[in-house]
């Protein structure tokens, strides 16, 4: 389990570090780099659409590669994803900007930014699924929080990056030439992941189907499509809250605070530090007290804290900063450590992969893909404190908590078991 659990940990770590360094390069650079005919706020606007490219990409990823899964088994689906997300990481790295070739410049964005989230979409639910099917019963969320640890890893790694570069170099040589380097390291990455991953086992409960769901897709929609939907809303805010702190305040802070790159990274990163610790902590929570009341507590606190992190990050104060940060990860983590296990629980073997993965990334075009966008705007028609973003944070997080009202538990478990649709109505 250990060898297991850790290659499904630094799989999604690279995977995530290809989808975060992009984040981070639109926050900070992509905007007058290709759009350049675009006010700075304009421009910043502009780049967060392709950011949220990738999420719209996501669930398109999670039925191709959810197909793959559950008709020919996990593993498959953690080289092909890995791959592509790669790639495409790197071919962002080569774009030259508008200056160079005009319109062409964002349209490539564009296209390689949707190969991400297509790689992406097949990534966590392969990578989830091969560990939780191969966990026991009363250390499922344990084991299966390896893998919800790799964002935090892959977030720190691009955003070290970009840090490391940013200091060592002038600010007209990492617009040239330094934002690309973090993109080019994705091919090394890579690399190091398939290896890893070479010689994972096959999910014992996928080689136990004896039937195979002939359309994954088709049969999930037919008779699980209200638990797609709850799914999808309650995850939503786990996205909001993550890319609000990860992605808008990068843009906020330097752009509209003054604050420097350097220090806002600094913080941000020191905040998910502690979130990525806090991870198997929370896990072990789920596995004693339940999934769903710790998504339920994780919601709540996300929905009271909006306000508090919105005013605590207007000081443009590191402290402050790092604590409204931190406040908001946690909230998070409280949810997202148990989800690994969660998700694979509510839907039946025949489409655990498709189901997992289109609800999880469903929840990211819900929570991720509009936020920084969302955000960006409501801050710029607001004054010192944008309290428009933490009404609208406020609001995505009530919503996920009736969500997962509407959801049942499902620990104790002493097998990964099916779910009807039915039983998505209320808890058991």
């Amino acid at each position: 389990m250990l060898r297991l659990a850790t290659a499904s940990l630094a799989g999604t770590a690279i995977e995530f570090y290809d989808f975060f360094v992009y984040g981070t390069a639109a926050a900070l650079v992509l905007g007058p780099l290709f759009f350049p005919t675009f006010s700075p706020s304009a421009g910043t606007l502009a780049a967060f659409a392709t950011f949220g490219v990738g999420f719209v990409a996501r669930p398109l990823g999670a039925v191709l590669f959810g197909h793959v899964g559950d008709r020919h088994g996990r593993r498959p689906v953690l080289v092909v994803s890995l791959l592509l997300t790669g790639a495409s990481t790197v071919a962002v790295g080569c774009v030259p900007t508008y200056d160079a070739i005009g319109v062409a410049a964002p349209l490539l964005l564009l296209v390689l930014r949707f190969l991400q989230g297509l790689g992406l979409g097949g990534e966590w639910g392969g990578a989830v699924l091969l560990t939780a099917e191969h966990a026991p019963a009363g250390r499922r969320a344990l084991w299966s929080s390896f893998p919800q640890v790799g964002p935090a890893v892959g977030f720190l790694l691009a955003n070290g990056a970009v840090l490391a570069l940013s200091a060592a170099l002038t600010d007209a040589q990492f617009a040239r030439w330094g934002w690309r380097v973090p993109f080019w390291a994705a091919g090394a990455l890579a690399l190091l992941g398939l290896w890893l991953r070479s010689s994972l086992p096959e999910s014992p409960r996928f080689l136990e189907i004896d039937d195979h769901a002939r359309v994954p897709l088709a049969e999930l929609l037919r008779d699980h499509w209200r638990l797609v939907l709850l799914t999808g809303g309650a995850l939503a805010v786990g996205y909001a809250v993550f890319y609000a702190v990860t992605t808008w305040s990068l843009a906020y802070a330097t752009e509209r605070l003054g604050v420097s790159r350097t220090v806002m990274l600094t913080c941000v990163m020191a905040a998910v530090v502690v979130k990525g610790a806090l991870t198997p902590v929370m896990a072990l929570l789920g596995d004693r007290h339940g999934r769903r009341p710790l998504c339920l507590a994780g919601c709540a606190a996300a929905a009271l804290w909006m306000f508090p992190m919105v005013a605590l990050l207007s000081t443009g104060e590191p402290l402050p900063m790092f604590l409204g940060s931190l406040g908001a990860l946690i909230a998070f983590v409280t949810m997202f450590a148990v989800v690994a296990a969660y998700l694979p629980e509510l839907y039946a073997p025949r489409v655990r992969c498709t189901g997992a993965s289109v609800g999880y990334n469903l929840g990211g075009v819900l929570g991720g893909a509009l936020t920084p966008v969302v955000a960006t705007a409501l801050a710029e028609h607001s004054g010192r404190v944008p309290w428009g973003v933490g009404a609208y944070l406020a609001g995505v997080a009530l919503l996920s908590l009736g969500c997962f009202a509407l959801l049942p538990e499902t620990r104790p478990a002493t097998a990964l078991r099916p779910v009807t649709d039915g039983a998505a109505r209320g808890s058991r």
